[in-house]
């Protein structure tokens, strides 16, 4: 099937031709996440390249350091590697292949449905940190694991698959021990959110903003613990009880 381009205000996207209609919704959504966050960030970048890739192997081809992020990720989060970011593009998966990708789980097909948001929220998050990628290489890769509960959490939380992800929460509980905090790489993506999550319900959506911005220049328990206004310890007790519930959810 040939590729195509579509085209919206900030984004053009190459597709395959019989996806050109999905993507275009996809765009549609694109945009108006772009506009809530224009609101938000200094710096909120236009003129994207959006790649849609029918099949994960062509995703994984394209993008050669997803892999790497998947292999390094509890089993429970693998799923949701469902695009890539760098430089000015992003990659997804096509609509279809997103909803092939979803397990039963309620909220999983939700949750994927915004992976497209979740890679352009990776842009946004890198353009207002020079200290985060993008752009990619063997030394931001390293950091952007040694930051990842701070790269995959801001971008689950603003692109708003939290909610979405309490099966995998459940999931993650059942198959390993407590997990750390703040989540290790290999929980980031679906753990990472819900300590934006925690923060939201307790200081407001300023404070997320101001731990995203401030959260990669400090060590991440004084970037909690100033975030938080308490300690590390008292967080995390909360952070636990919070998994609790909404696994139970």
């Amino acid at each position: 099937m040939p590729w195509v381009e579509t085209s919206s205000l900030s984004f053009v996207a190459r597709h395959e031709s019989g996806d050109a209609d999905a993507v275009a919704s996809v765009l549609d959504d694109l945009e108006r996440f772009r506009s809530r966050l224009e609101g938000t960030f200094e710096r909120v970048p236009g003129e994207v390249a959006v790649v849609v890739h029918p099949r994960a192997a062509m995703l994984a081809l394209a993008a050669p350091w997803l892999p790497l992020a998947r292999a390094v990720s509890a089993p429970a989060g693998r799923r949701y590697f469902a695009g890539w970011f760098g430089g000015a593009e992003i990659h997804v998966l096509s609509p279809s292949a997103l909803e092939h990708r979803a397990s039963g789980s309620p909220g999983s097909r939700a949750a994927l449905v915004r992976s497209p948001r979740h890679e352009y929220a990776h842009l946004v998050i890198g353009a207002n940190d020079a200290r985060l990628p993008p752009p990619f290489s063997p030394r931001t890769f390293r950091r952007y694991v040694r930051t990842a509960w701070l790269c995959e959490g801001a971008a689950t939380y603003l692109a708003g698959q939290v909610p979405h992800l309490g099966p995998a929460v459940t999931r993650r509980l059942r198959e390993g021990a407590t997990p750390g905090f703040p989540p290790a790489p290999k929980d980031a993506l679906v753990l990472g959110g819900t300590v934006f999550a925690l923060l939201e319900r307790e200081r407001g959506v300023r404070a997320c903003l101001d731990l995203i911005a401030a959260g990669a220049s400090v060590a991440p328990a004084a970037a909690i613990e100033q975030a938080f206004g308490r300690p590390l310890a008292s967080v995390q007790r909360t952070w636990l009880d919070q998994l609790e519930s909404l696994s139970a959810g």
